[in-house]
């Protein structure tokens, strides 16, 4: 009778800590009630990796959220949005494999910040130092390459972003995927969020707008998620169509821009800097040509260059690429850049609420 017994008991242990194990996990993870294409719906949970100081509400990883994965994504599972439009998972690489590093790239080497001094966080500049597994001939005279200033965009699909190493390669900025919807949350967002400041980049967040929930709704859920801090860049809301979407409401333009400043009114208010508008051709044909002339615009333009695509926009940023190379992460990532030189860097993103980057 001794054996049985021992057995009955572990058995029962067992049971028991497995109920206390996953109980706790369970009470945070909130599943949202919408779909998105930059949210797909697989049933395995993100293997988001440790995170230091992360809030424990949003941030676990959802039930229902993809798993990261080193080979490549099947297409019916590529994401799509700012940060994952054509952005694929690679298999790992021997380091030999990867981009090689300009020994001359850093101009000083980065450091940790004062937000106390807006203006220093706009400095140093680090110089081009990129790979594009699918580069572009942009014309004479027309290639980032021109710019000094560049930056990334990234979201839980690039996975664990080694920043240090992003920094020296040539990201002088990134903005970083923190919300889409009313109640979605990425999980990587305050890992990424604090861990690119460390490395000297300068940061903002990007909100992915969703067409079947209020604006207000989606403005609320974003302050309540992204941290008010002197010297982040300033917010983004990032609006395209969207086809793999649940929804597949397509507002008439009049009702696009009402829902856009309902939205980006209530961020000014919170933060004090006037949103960026994140947009892609198609939503752009449709929607904002003329429109929010005193807003900052952020353009998609990976096959020709902006003045060709969005004749007439004045643009901040351009987002040049889909398929970026870089240390410090395995596989693409999206490549941007400021338009202006070192001293209109320094002026914007040094708290200057002035536009300093004028049109080509």
């Amino acid at each position: 009778m001794r054996l049985p017994g021992v057995v009955i008991f572990s058995l029962a242990s067992l049971w028991l800590a497995g109920c206390s194990s996953t109980a706790g996990v369970d009470a945070l993870q909130i599943p949202s009630n919408e779909t998105t294409s930059s949210v797909p719906r697989p049933s395995a949970p993100v293997a988001s990796g440790p995170s230091v100081g992360v809030p424990t509400a949003g941030l676990a990883p959802m039930k229902s959220e993809a798993p990261m994965r080193s080979e490549a994504l099947a297409e019916s599972d590529r994401p799509f949005g700012l940060a994952e439009e054509e952005t694929v998972a690679f298999p790992e690489l021997p380091d030999s494999a990867e981009p090689p590093v300009e020994p001359a790239a850093l101009i000083s080497q980065p450091k940790r910040l004062s937000r106390a001094a807006p203006a220093m966080l706009a400095s140093p500049v680090t110089r081009y130092g990129f790979r594009d597994a699918k580069p572009i001939n942009f014309g004479r005279g027309a290639s980032p390459r021109h710019l000094a200033v560049h930056g990334v965009d990234v979201s839980r699909w690039q996975g664990d972003v080694n920043w240090s190493k992003l920094r020296a390669q040539g990201a002088n900025f990134a903005y970083i995927k923190a919300t889409d919807g009313g109640d979605h949350l990425d999980p990587l967002f305050m890992k990424n969020w604090r861990n690119a400041d460390a490395a000297g980049l300068k940061r903002g967040a990007y909100h992915f707008f969703y067409w079947c929930r209020t604006a207000g709704e989606q403005a609320d859920w974003f302050i309540r998620n992204v941290p008010r801090v002197e010297g982040a860049l300033p917010p983004v809301i990032d609006v395209e169509w969207n086809g793999d979407s649940s929804c597949k409401r397509r507002p008439s333009r009049a009702t696009v821009l009402e829902k856009m400043q309902v939205f980006m009114d209530k961020l000014e208010r919170h933060y004090g800097q006037r949103p960026i508008i994140y947009t892609a051709p198609d939503f752009y044909r449709d929607n904002l040509r003329g429109a929010f002339p005193d807003y900052p615009f952020w353009l998609r333009a990976v096959a020709q260059h902006p003045s060709k695509v969005y004749p007439g926009r004045k643009w901040l940023f351009w987002q040049y690429s889909g398929s970026g190379l870089s240390h410090g992460v395995r596989g693409r990532i999206d490549l941007n850049v400021f338009h202006g030189d070192e001293r209109a860097w320094r002026a914007w993103a040094g708290g200057s609420r002035e536009m300093v980057a004028e049109a080509e």
